[in-house]
């Protein structure tokens, strides 16, 4: 017996129902991103190594899919490599090319390679699949897609009270009811340089980072692990139990950074930006969090994260402000600002809620009956009808009993089923059954473009 076929860890196919509910969510945030003025760009599934390897860190290079060298792609590989196991090193050797790992690094590179053809500040938006060598785990895939929209070329808080417009408009459409949480990298700079560890930045923030998950007991303890001396931690303590209202918060967190100049502009900087959304309106929950970090070595300004209220799960949008994210590639200086929809995260709330549009499911709106020849070729003529007047239609292929043909049409929940027998034809009519309430109406075509399209 032949194998049964598989696909890789990490990976999913997706049925018609499934792929239906995906485009629903990407369609919404599409539409959402244009009228906001962005721009769609695409870039290939694969990137130069070279555009790719050290741009995420350590860790983040190791999750790379490499892709071998066309032909004999050991012809010019060093064997001492092979013979000592040196994979990195061989990897270089047998690989120049790589699966995207994410939307940013080869936007940062279309940027730079197409900066002549590009009017600053540039809106785009990308939604593609990413792929990353990780170790599968629920909710964790291997090939996954993402949604970004950034501005670059503007250094505008504006642009940051656009895109947090953008995403209480997406949540709207969807309906689903989010908490959005901001903070600035320039606070955390600050507060790390005001209990006297600017060194630690990384080590404060990834602790101060789990404040909700594992408590301020727990951070205190981690904190010292990474080195901080009790002094430092004690200092940090009025910055975490700041609380009360936004404007009293921000009060109280930039008499605590007076002595920061960094600190106090990230405190200007997040004032601009909550004051100025709140002035337009949000239907989301907005709300300051000194705690949240979010990627601390490539963000440089506003921190982003989104979280839904209804459901356990995590972040599911996040960004922010990166001040050169061309820099590595030789173009220092552009500032930019961008978020990233988590459309596998947003397709588990949307489940987990029952949120589908039940709409999104059904594709066809009418089935027209197979009874024979010449029965057959009245309802192609009344399908091309209906098609032109925009009706999602089709017909049962094959000459079958008429029980085979409902069954079939009732498996897909197509809402109507047309039949066309041998009175209808003289009549020149059809019958037009519901399969939902089981009412059935001799009409013409174009009465039953009416029902249909009612």
């Amino acid at each position: 017996m032949a194998q049964k076929p598989s696909i890789p860890k990490g990976t999913r196919d997706f049925s018609p129902v499934e792929t239906a509910r995906r485009n629903y969510i990407f369609d919404t945030i599409r539409e959402v991103f244009r009228l906001y003025g962005f721009m769609p760009i695409e870039t290939p599934a694969m990137e130069n190594l070279s555009t790719l390897m050290g741009k995420y860190g350590e860790e983040g290079d190791k999750l790379l899919f490499k892709i071998l060298n066309s032909g004999d792609y050991l012809a010019k590989a060093d064997k001492s490599l092979i013979e000592s196991g040196d994979t990195n090193r061989l990897a270089a050797q047998l690989c120049e090319k790589g699966l995207r790992y994410d939307l940013t690094v080869p936007f940062a590179r279309y940027v730079v390679q197409h900066r002549n053809d590009l009017q600053l500040p540039f809106k785009r938006f990308q939604i593609q699949p990413v792929w990353r060598a990780d170790r599968p785990q629920k909710g964790r895939y291997r090939e996954f897609y993402q949604c970004d929209a950034d501005v670059v070329g503007s250094d505008s808080l504006l642009n940051e009270i656009e895109l947090l417009q953008l995403i209480d408009e997406v949540f709207s459409r969807l309906n689903i009811r989010i908490a959005i949480k901001v903070n600035n990298r320039k606070v955390l700079a600050g507060i790390a340089e005001i209990i006297g560890h600017p060194d630690k930045i990384v080590d404060i923030t990834v602790a101060i980072d789990k404040l909700d998950k594992i408590g301020v007991e727990n951070v205190n303890a981690e904190l010292g692990e990474r080195g901080l001396t009790p002094e430092a931690i004690g200092r940090l303590q009025p910055i975490l139990a700041i609380s009360g209202p936004t404007d009293k918060r921000l009060s109280a967190l930039a008499a605590l950074l007076a002595d920061s100049e960094t600190g106090l502009r990230g405190v200007e900087e997040l004032n601009a930006v909550l004051h100025g959304t709140r002035e337009l309106g949000l239907r989301a929950d907005l709300d300051l969090d000194v705690s949240l970090a979010r990627g601390l070595n490539y963000y440089t300004g506003t921190i982003i994260e989104v979280k839904a209220l209804d459901v356990a799960i995590g972040s599911i949008t996040g960004g922010g402000r990166y001040d050169n994210l061309t820099g590595v590639f030789g173009m220092p200086g552009i500032s930019g600002v961008g978020i990233s929809f988590g459309a596998d995260r947003i397709y588990d709330v949307l489940t987990a809620l029952d949120l589908f549009p039940e709409e999104t499911a059904k594709a066809t709106a009418v089935m027209f009956a197979n009874l024979g020849h010449d029965e057959a070729a009245a309802a192609m003529k009344a399908l091309k009808e209906m098609r032109a007047a925009g009706i999602a239609a089709e017909i049962y292929p094959d000459e079958a009993k008429m029980k085979k043909q409902m069954s079939w049409a009732d498996s897909r929940a197509i809402p109507y089923v047309a039949i066309i027998g041998e009175s209808e034809l003289a009549e020149g009519k059809l019958t037009l059954k519901n399969m939902t309430t089981g009412e059935q109406s001799l009409v013409d075509t174009a009465g039953a473009i009416g029902i249909i399209g009612a």
